[in-house]
């Protein structure tokens, strides 16, 4: 399991000043393509490095679900921005965004397939070989699911876990996202994976228009995605838990509300496993 990490935030120029002022964070993900790590780190990563906040680089670009092997010149984009950090592991999404040549621009789904599951398998292999630190794969939200699935979500991922050394990266707004959009129990699908794989967790908000959920980083927190992060820590100690923000963002006031109220739903969920109450 990764080292306690505690809480943490995506950081994002619009919040540095507020990230600053923070004094409990433990951690901040930085989205490793908005970065060269040839230059020197930006003061204000700097200034929170030195108080002892960890920095994870984030990437987007990999596209370790494609058909071709990972670019070599991103894996080496992505080991050195580690090593820039001083991070103690890099993480990425368990998505495809070219293919032919053709960039998406989106995360894109996997087929949850044998095949597809044996491509993923032998591209984290790669990865991790380039890397040479500790990788973390995350779930993504889809909006659509290929047809003809061989596997649901919680065997796609409980298989890739069996198959591949890699620690999981669990977001736990994108479950809450797939739950509304496709079906299915989150919470079942929290006791069909190992939870002890766990580096860190992802929590976000999203909106629904017109029945459909969109996992956009740009709205608060729902209480039922709270609510699995509480479940998810009533279960197994997570090592860390980060807010998500992308866009609209919020004044200090609320963004300090939001983290505390992701540090209050991480402590209901130790206090419920410490005394037994998983399921309570």
């Amino acid at each position: 399991m990764t080292a306690a990490l505690g809480l943490g935030i995506g950081w994002r120029p619009e919040l540095a000043l507020a990230i600053e002022r923070r004094s409990d964070l433990g951690f901040v993900e930085v989205i490793a393509e908005d970065f060269d790590p040839l230059t020197p780190l930006p003061r204000p990563l700097r200034k929170l490095q030195e108080r002892g906040v960890v920095i994870i680089p984030h990437g987007v670009t990999l596209s370790l679900g494609g058909a071709d092997p990972p670019d070599a010149e991103r894996l080496e984009h992505l080991h050195t921005m580690a090593r820039w950090c001083g991070a103690p592991l890099v993480s990425e999404h368990l998505a495809f965004v070219r293919a032919e040549g053709l960039e998406s621009g989106h995360l894109l789904p996997l087929a949850r397939t044998e095949a597809s599951l044996a491509v993923l398998v032998d591209n984290i292999r790669i990865a991790q070989q380039a890397l040479r630190i500790p990788l973390a794969v995350e779930n993504i939200a889809t909006l659509v699911n290929w047809p003809e699935a061989d596997l649901d979500e919680a065997t796609f991922l409980r298989r890739l876990l069996e198959q591949v050394d890699v620690q999981l990266l669990l977001d736990v707004e994108n479950l809450h996202a797939n739950a509304w959009n496709h079906g299915g129990d989150p919470l079942a699908l929290l006791d069909q994976i190992p939870l002890n794989r766990i580096a860190y967790v992802h929590v976000a908000g999203g909106v629904e228009r017109n029945g459909i959920y969109h996992d956009t980083h740009a709205h608060p927190v729902p209480r039922p995605v709270l609510e699995l992060l509480e479940a998810v820590c009533a279960r197994v100690p997570v090592p860390g838990v980060m807010l998500e923000r992308d866009d609209r963002f919020p004044g200090e006031r609320e963004l300090h509300r939001e983290l505390d109220a992701i540090a209050e739903a991480v402590a209901r969920g130790t206090a419920r496993r410490e005394h037994g109450h998983v399921l309570a």
